[in-house]
Parts: structure tokens; sequence; C-alpha cells
């Protein structure tokens, strides 16, 4: 009578489970998902996102039970590096989505606005003359963030400079063209406070 799957060791599980026993599998989930589910909240900060990482995890174990060494490493350690390193996959994936959206094109969308609001006090000609003083540096980087509608990032590649440089340039800029806008003439505290608001 074989013995219940409660006394095997882990190694034993891994090759039952490698073997297609869907138990095996089970009780290897049920003995170490708690420590695993405490590791990928502490990293993921989100308990959803760490069920589902622990039980990715365990799937791609199941998958892979045939590759593993038990001299290399322990079960336990076998899982826990998968998933620290799955869960820092996702981390990673997180913050370029974040960075991809909040870099998305905002120099466009700023310049928009500020042409919207020079157009409003029939000052195109002023934005243009500003347009045309900015050192050329400046000036490039808008034009392609404006007429290419580029990225921070993307120019960055276009240009061979770092995207800090891009964001830096751009800052200088729209200070350039911030005072244009605030030296308007009977400039309302209500229109003040919008701007500032858009442009920051």
């Amino acid at each position: 009578m074989s013995p219940p799957l409660s006394d095997l060791d882990d190694p034993t599980l891994v090759q039952r489970a490698a073997d297609g026993d869907d138990v095996a599998l089970g009780e290897l989930y049920d003995r170490h998902s708690p420590s695993m589910l405490a590791i990928a909240s502490r990293m993921l900060r989100d308990t959803n996102e760490a069920e589902d990482l622990v039980h990715d995890v365990f799937m791609e174990a199941h998958r892979k039970a045939g590759d593993y060494d038990p001299e290399r490493a322990s079960v336990k350690t076998w899982l826990t590096v998968r998933l620290r390193s799955r869960a820092l996959d996702r981390l990673r994936s997180a913050r370029v989505s974040r960075t991809d959206s909040l870099d998305a094109k905002p120099a466009p969308e700023r310049f928009a606005r500020v042409s919207a609001h020079l157009s409003r006090m029939g000052d195109q000609g002023k934005l243009a003359g500003v347009l045309a003083e900015l050192p050329e540096a400046q000036r490039e980087v808008l034009e392609l963030a404006y007429f290419e509608g580029l990225s921070s990032r993307e120019i960055g590649e276009r240009l061979g400079i770092p995207t800090g440089t891009v964001k830096s340039r751009t800052r200088a800029a729209f200070q350039a063209l911030r005072l244009v806008l605030h030296s308007r003439p009977m400039q309302s505290e209500e229109e003040s406070e919008e701007e500032s608001e858009e442009l920051d």
C-alpha cells in the first residue's frame, strides 16, 4: 500500500507531479504556497496579484517538474527562486507601463494647451517669435514632440541623448513659453491658476 502523500518528501512529490500526478502537485501547493504567498505579497504589495503569481508559478513548476534536480536545490528553494524571478518580471513590466503612460506624449499636449491659450489672445505671432528665439536644442525637442508626436523616450532615441536631458530641455523651453503666458495684459486670477495647473 502506497504511503499517504503527506508522508512523501518534496523531491518525490515533484517526481510524481512530473509523471502527471495532480494530487502530488496539490500537496506541494499546500506545503509551500503560504510562505510563497507571503513573499509575493511583500514584493508586489497586492494580495490578488500575489495569489495569481503563486498560482502561475505552480503551473509552471508542474510543466517543468521533469527538469528539477534535487542535487542543485531543495524544492522550496527551486520554487522560491522561480517565484522571485517572476515577481521581479512583473514589477519591471509595471514600471515600464507606468513610464510609458506618464511619458506617452506630454510635450505635445502641453504645447497644444499653450498654443490654444495664445491663439485665443491673438498671440500666435508671439509664440512663433518665442520658438525662434529658443536655443536650437530646446526648439528641436519641442518640434519633435509637437509636430511628430514623439514621446521624451522616442526623442532621446532620435537625438541620441538621455531621456532626462530631453525632459530638462523641454522644461526649459516651457519656462520660456510660460513667460509669454504670464506677460499677457489684464490676466484674471482664475485664468492664471488654470494655466499654472495645465503647464505644471
